[in-house]
């Protein structure tokens, strides 16, 4: 080997490099195949790159052309014999370029290896920078210490030489791998792929850099590791390609950050898809499994996990006691308009009292496994759960860190006597290694959650908790925000509907049935609402209305003006007065709103249609505003939306409202109805009002039956606005229920009227109401042929109370009065409003009526 490679530099002592020892890259080195007798045997295009040489100018040849300085026989006679000896050897040195220019270099020998039957050496050369000084110790190291993986293989892609890096990294001996293929030493590490592309590189000569994989090694089988491999390829002086340089380092650390960092990112647009605690729990598991952990349990804690109901679930659970704790620093000052619940801090200092005495109640909300079933879980969705990682306690859920346990030997150990039949799950499906995250969000304890390993083999790393603390906190946020909302939406809809009516008083002159939907649980309740309201002489006003927006502020505002009509329809007022009044309050509650609205309670859009059905007359007079008309369908099945006049919708002002009389015969049905029952996405107002009519039109069913068969026609998902639907099917108060007689304007015909009222009376059965009742007309007859005009009239209506009505042409309307012992009158209003349930006066265009109401006896309906 008199010309094996370049002597060292005369006098030239090697030094330690000014740059750190990881800053050295070895990937583009001019690397050679120099055979035992000083020929080169192999050429790489990084050695053209550096020397201008190309591979037929070169191989065959003695390398020692390529010296810029004089031979030393015995210096590379000893450095020869230092690689044979397997140990390798490296210096610097002078070498000449094509062009004639000199350039220094620092070279490098392997350890000697056989190709092809001959010895060879792998030699490889850097141009040496001004500002490098490379130590002697660091050189002799590289080839052997070199955090990168080297080798070198023949055309048949057997190793010939490799270095100690790339034996640690696949863990399988130098000895097992020389004269072997990679798939024979390393199978299922990609190897197949590998020898594909090392192919194509025999094939082609062009390099393939910077080649990532994933794998395994024989030193630790269970845990995947990420490679960026390079090959080079080794031609000679035909450019033929007779080998492969192969170089490789291990990149698993920043593959597992890539890994965490995409865990994390899809968290972020697979969890959190509802407004439901339940499902967001659901979501985690399923998301962590396998991509992160064998099995995964998601617990709450019980006002959580129901914060509609709280500690309702599934199976008949009862209510809990246990308060959902919020945990604010005591030391930490926040502005007193932060935004928190309003229980928090107090539910925080119940939580901390009973801390150190009693674990915390949760539910199972979620679960996922590798195993079919979850086996390995000794709990099911909505059981009781009350494990948290001993020796921890529930102050581990308030205030501390992810635990994580990467051997669960000893763990199962201490649950052995405590946790028996968890013990033994540990053990039946070989879970290994753990990592609990209590999950909290804005100061909330919301629960916890525990990821295992049993399939995978690899335990759990401290760079593991990291992405599970950030999975967990996405998830809490999720889990809150759905809390939160869910508990305000049902704060909403219970509050919505204890403001609708209970009961429907329809009384012998209306049939109703009602049905209420509300918006699906992402829109949130709205302010839709509807009434039946009795008023004097047996006459019912039908009511709906629609407040635009959601949430408890609708609620809030359908309440507000629910309350409103019943006062304005107590006074009697005409469909199209109650409107302008119910208008002038929406402005005053407007205008009386804090600037920006802050109290959510501003009506703001709001329709309404009010109508009043007489069962005497059959007529229904109706005035609407901004709210579409009525259905009608008439008794011989013929369905019809009158044209009411338009009204503007509450609030606007300045527009009058006018009202619509149609005619009702006995048997007609009325629909009322807000406008999420005929518009939505897939639809417009015409066309739902069609689907409306067609369904309302079914023959054959009950009240109540084609209320509820209507909405589910019309409606066979869930809505993005709240749907009300109020039907009424008319009744006439035929002659045997009614009787009306002229009265003349003569004080003497009192005497008679009372006569025919006892007869009337007792021809309907009502002789406990004989006396009672004659002292009304006759006092009621008698102020008006006092006090008021002509024509006079006296009507008797029996239905389920009994109505004394007397009507006159007069507009005064007569005041109760506490007479003094020593009047002489004064106290026939008051001994009316003793005997009578109820009385009261209305207006009509003619003049007014006085009215009373008085029970019937039991049994005389």
């Amino acid at each position: 080997m008199a010309s094996a490679g370049p002597p060292p530099t005369p006098g030239a002592e090697p030094s330690r490099p000014s740059l750190p020892r990881h800053s050295v890259d070895t990937a583009n080195d001019a690397t050679a195949v120099v055979s035992g007798t000083g020929t080169v045997v192999g050429w790489t295009q990084s050695a053209q790159d550096l020397l201008g040489y190309r591979a037929g100018e070169v191989v065959g040849r003695s390398a020692a052309f390529l010296l810029a300085m004089p031979e030393d026989p015995v210096r590379v006679a000893g450095i020869a014999e230092r690689c044979r000896a397997g140990v390798g050897w490296s210096g610097v040195g002078d070498v000449r370029r094509r062009d004639g220019q000199r350039i220094p270099v620092d070279l490098r020998v392997s350890a000697a290896f056989h190709l092809d039957g001959r010895e060879t050496f792998l030699v490889s050369a850097r141009e040496r920078r001004p500002e490098w000084t490379v130590g002697q110790s660091v050189l002799d190291a590289f080839l052997t210490n070199s955090p990168i993986g080297m080798a070198v293989m023949d055309p048949q892609l057997r190793y010939v030489w490799m270095n100690d890096t790339l034996e640690r990294f696949g863990g399988v001996p130098r000895e097992h791998r020389v004269g072997r293929r990679m798939s024979e030493v390393l199978p299922g590490m990609e190897a197949g792929a590998i020898e594909t592309l090392m192919r194509g590189v025999l094939e082609t000569g062009v390099p393939v850099v910077d080649y990532e994989y994933q794998g395994w090694s024989w030193a630790d089988p269970h845990r995947r590791r990420a490679y960026s491999t390079s090959f080079l390829p080794l031609t000679d002086r035909d450019e033929t390609v007779t080998g492969i340089c192969y170089m490789v380092l291990d990149v698993t650390d920043r593959w597992k950050a890539q890994q965490r960092l995409a865990l994390v990112n899809d968290a972020g647009a697979q969890i959190g898809s509802t407004l439901d605690v339940m499902r967001t729990a659901q979501e985690l598991a399923d998301f962590a499994v396998p991509r992160f952990a064998d099995l995964v349990l998601v617990d709450l804690l019980e006002p959580v996990a129901s914060p509609g109901e709280p500690g309702t679930w599934p199976g008949g659970a009862g209510p809990t006691a246990f308060p959902a704790a919020t945990l604010p620093d005591p030391g930490d000052a926040r502005d007193p308009g932060d935004a928190r619940d309003p229980g928090d801090a107090r539910d925080m200092r119940d939580a901390r009292t009973s801390a150190a005495s009693s674990r915390p109640r949760m539910r199972r909300a979620g679960m996922s496994s590798v195993r079919e079933g979850c086996p390995e879980a000794i709990r099911r969705i909505g059981e009781r759960v009350d494990f948290v990682p001993p020796p921890h306690d529930f102050r581990f859920l308030v205030e501390g860190e992810p635990i994580l346990i990467p051997v669960l030997d000893s763990f199962s150990h201490l649950m052995t006597v405590e946790e028996p039949e968890r013990a033994a799950r540990i053990r039946e499906f070989g879970l290994h290694s753990l990592i609990a995250v209590p999950m909290r969000a804005r100061d909330t304890v919301l629960g916890l959650t525990t990821f295992i390993r049993s399939v995978n083999l690899a335990p759990f790393e401290p760079d593991d908790v990291l992405p599970a603390r950030e999975l967990v906190a996405r998830a809490a946020m999720c889990v809150d925000n759905a809390r939160r909302y869910t508990r305000e939406h049902a704060a909403a809809l219970t509050l919505q509907r204890s403001l609708l009516p209970h009961t429907l008083p329809g009384g012998m002159a209306l049939d109703v049935a009602s049905s209420y939907l509300p918006a699906d649980a992402k829109d949130g309740v709205g302010g839709d609402w509807f009434d039946v309201i009795p008023l004097s002489g047996a006459r019912v006003a039908l009511v709906v209305g629609d407040v635009v927006g959601h949430g408890i502020g609708a609620a809030a505002t359908m309440g507000r003006l629910r309350t409103a009509v019943h006062t304005l329809a107590d006074m009697d007022l005409p469909p199209d007065e109650l409107l302008a009044h119910l208008d002038d309050l929406v402005i005053r509650l407007s205008e009386g709103e804090p600037e920006g609205g802050a109290s959510g309670t501003t009506v703001l859009g709001a329709t309404c249609l009010y109508a009043i059905y007489d069962p005497v007359t059959q007529l229904c007079t109706m005035a609407r505003a901004g709210h579409p008309p009525p259905a009608v369908v008439s008794p011989d099945g013929r369905v019809s939306f009158p044209e009411l006049p338009p009204g503007p919708p509450l609030g606007l002002g300045g527009m009058p409202f006018e009202t619509a009389e149609i005619e009702l015969p006995e048997g007609s049905l009325i629909g009322l109805y807000t406008d999420g029952l005929i518009e939505g996405r897939d639809r417009d107002a015409e066309l739902g009002m069609s689907r409306l009519g067609g369904a309302l039109a079914q023959r054959g069913l009950s009240l109540a039956a084609l209320c509820e068969s209507v909405v589910e026609q019309l409606l066979p998902a869930p809505q993005l606005d709240d749907v009300a639907l109020l039907l009424a099917r008319t009744h006439e108060l035929g002659a045997d229920h009614v009787v009306s007689w002229e009265v003349p304007t003569d004080p003497a015909a009192v005497a008679g009227f009372r006569a025919r009222t006892a007869r009337l009376l007792r021809s309907w059965g009502l002789e406990e109401l004989e006396m009672t009742t004659e002292l009304i007309v006759s006092e009621l007859v008698t102020n008006a042929v006092r006090y008021a005009d002509g024509p006079i009239r006296l009507r008797l209506l029996r239905q389920s109370v009994l109505i004394c009505e007397v009507s006159d042409a007069s507009s005064t309307s007569p005041r109760l009065r506490h007479a003094r012992t020593t009047d002489e009158g004064g106290r026939g209003l008051f001994l009316v409003a003793q005997l009578t349930r109820r009385w009261g006066t209305r207006y009509t265009p003619e003049g007014k009526v006085i009215w009373t109401e008085q029970e019937l006896p039991p049994g005389t309906m």
